[in-house]
Parts: structure tokens; sequence; C-alpha cells
């Protein structure tokens, strides 16, 4: 089986601060086709990684102070340290969490947005008559969702299960057919 593994070569046409840019609303009278924010699952609720951490480091803090007790007094500080490493890898991925793509179609025009975990929000315009969905098939792990158009291509949900991939392109491929007409 012959596969391409694509990168995104389309430029943004908007960048900045995800408050600086204009709406995605659509115009007075322009109803959307198509309207879907994609953002990653997150499966750990703040509760559970509460509870996660206080798990952690009662069994690290009891670990370090038996090796205390037993003289090997080094390795509570880096217990210490597991638990400090453990809560800054929670912390990078619930910021990786703050990912968000809105994908709309509205009359003549396909907005997509990408706002970053930092808040720097992206954009791209499309034209519907010009744009199409490629996807694996049949959908695996590394399957992308890409959007070409005039020669560029985007990469859509790169964070969604190969599933929820498929439900998206399928979706976004009939949306582009009812918007061209």
């Amino acid at each position: 089986m012959n596969r391409i593994s694509a990168i995104e070569t389309m430029p943004p046409i908007l960048k900045g601060r995800s408050l600086d840019v204009p709406s995605l609303e659509p115009s007075e009278g322009q109803e959307s086709v198509f309207d879907a924010v994609l953002y990653p699952n997150r499966s750990l609720p703040n509760k559970g990684f509460v509870i996660v951490m206080t798990i952690v480091a009662v069994s690290l803090f009891s670990t370090g102070l038996l090796f205390t007790t037993l003289g090997a007094w080094p390795v509570f500080g880096f217990c210490g340290l597991d638990i400090v490493a453990i809560w800054v890898a929670f912390k990078l991925s619930y910021r990786q969490g703050r990912l968000r793509e809105h994908v709309r179609i509205s009359g003549d025009t396909m907005w997509v947005s990408r706002v970053m975990p930092s808040g720097h929000e992206l954009r791209w315009r499309l034209q519907p008559f010009w744009t199409r969905v490629h996807i694996d098939r049949p959908v695996r792990h590394e399957s992308q969702v890409r959007v070409i158009s005039k020669g560029g291509t985007l990469i859509l949900g790169a964070f969604l299960s190969p599933e929820e991939r498929e439900r998206f392109a399928d979706a976004l491929t009939s949306a582009l057919g009812r918007a061209r007409g």
C-alpha cells in the first residue's frame, strides 16, 4: 500500500492572539453549512489529577522515608524529584489540551481556525469549490485528515482518534458537497 506522509504546506492568512482577530461568525443573512470545533480528549479531569497526584506523592514519600530509615537518605530527594517530574508532565499535557480547531463553512467560504495552547490563533480561508478532503482508507492511527486546496495542504484533527478522524472527514466531505451546490 502506498502511503503519502503529508505536512502542512498552506500558509495561514491571519495570525495573532485569539482575541485580536475578527470573529468567524457568518455574515448577516448567511447560514453555516458546517460548523465544528475540534479539541483533544482529556480523560483525566482535575479531580482525578488531584487524586492521582495524592497517591503518587504519598507512595513516593513513604518510599523515601523507608530508604531514609535504612540509611539511603539521598533516595528521599530523588523521590521528591519524581513527584515534581510527574506534576510537570501532567501540566504540560493539560496545556496541550487547550488546542482548538474550528472549521466553518458558510456561503462560498470555508474558514479554519487553530488556537494554539499559547493563545495564538492561525486562520485559513478556503474556497469550497477548490477544496477536497483526503484521508487514508482504511483509517489507521497514523492516518491524517488532509484538506487540499489550490496545491496547499492543511492537516486537521491530528489529535483525534482514528474513528473520530474518519467521522470528521466524512462529515466535512459531505458539507463541502452541500456548499458546492
